[in-house]
């Protein structure tokens, strides 16, 4: 069966689970996963954010689209896995793509990803230990978060974007949110927060990934 939007969006947050983990590990290259974005609806694909460590310039990070669907089985979605090993691939030595491969979003180079040209890191050994240890320290649940996580960005060193949807609605929200505020009271009221008419920044935001922004930097 065709994978549904709905799929599609959950898969984004298992995406999501895992690859936030990685995001103090270096990939093959030394740069970092700096982001993971929810493709604008309806594309089937996820978008990984890589850069240097502490990068803030938009000009210093790459976004690079990777198609959801497998290559064996086009009803069937890509892995977490699957993805964080095309990933380290592409952040391994020098590639040359297509120009008509190659656009600009935010600010950031974008990198549509041809799976298919592109010969996957296979998972290692420290990857494996991780599986496990996650597996018994946070096991998966039929009933996810809310709001749930779909994707972020790290803009810079106190700032960060979150992309959620809410309740039953896929529909994402981007969150500004200032890490080194209140996290407690913070995590606590999202939920009522990105609902707050007020809270939501006028005009065009410049970012494709989500329908509105709503900024607690302050809050």
């Amino acid at each position: 069966m065709t994978p549904t939007y709905d799929d599609i969006a959950e898969q984004q947050a298992d995406i999501v689970r895992l690859l936030l983990h990685h995001v103090h590990a270096p990939l093959p290259d030394g740069r970092f996963i700096r982001g993971v974005l929810p493709s604008p609806s309806p594309a089937a694909a996820v978008r990984i954010v890589t850069g240097p460590r502490r990068a803030s310039d938009p000009g210093n990070l790459v976004i690079w689209e990777i198609p959801l669907h497998t290559i064996d089985d086009p009803e069937e979605l890509a892995g977490a896995n699957d993805v964080l090993g095309l990933v380290r691939a592409l952040n391994t030595g020098t590639r040359i793509f297509s120009s008509s491969r190659v656009g600009t979003v935010m600010g950031m180079t974008l990198i549509q990803v041809d799976p298919a040209q592109v010969a996957p890191v296979g998972p290692g050994e420290c990857d494996n230990a991780f599986t496990i240890l996650r597996t018994l320290t946070c096991p998966w649940t039929e009933e996810q978060p809310d709001p749930r996580l779909r994707g972020f960005l790290l803009q810079d060193s106190d700032r960060m974007r979150l992309y959620v949807d809410h309740e039953e609605d896929t529909d994402v929200v981007a969150v500004d949110v200032r890490p080194s505020g209140a996290l407690t009271a913070l995590l606590a009221a999202l939920p009522a927060l990105i609902g707050e008419r007020e809270r939501i920044v006028p005009g065009d935001i410049g970012d494709p990934h989500c329908s509105r922004l709503v900024d607690l930097v302050d809050w």
